[in-house]
């Protein structure tokens, strides 16, 4: 499907966004000590870093794709609103 005009721009945008949000999210993931997640009582280093690993390549090879989109956004969410907040918080690096 090839999207015109406002829309497809919009689309492509936004698609970008993800992926840099998901980078982002990745990179912190892989900068966090191992035993901080276990301490936060969240899923392991190497889950996180697969989910968001898995996150971006969808950003990558379904550009544009709403589903593939929605799939990394919401990935890429739950780490920062959640599990970023708490790593920084066992880590003694919180606001």
């Amino acid at each position: 499907m090839n999207l015109q005009g406002v829309a497809g721009l919009l689309l492509s945008v936004l698609s970008w966004a993800v992926f840099g949000a998901t980078v982002y999210a990745f990179v912190h993931a892989a900068m966090q000590r191992q035993d901080a997640y276990t301490a936060a009582d969240k899923l392991t280093k190497p889950v996180w870093l697969a989910i968001l690993g898995v996150a971006a390549l969808l950003c990558l090879l379904f550009g544009v794709s709403v589903l593939g989109m929605t799939i990394a956004a919401v990935a890429t969410g739950v780490y920062l609103a959640d599990v970023r907040p708490k790593l920084l918080e066992v880590q003694g690096k919180s606001r």
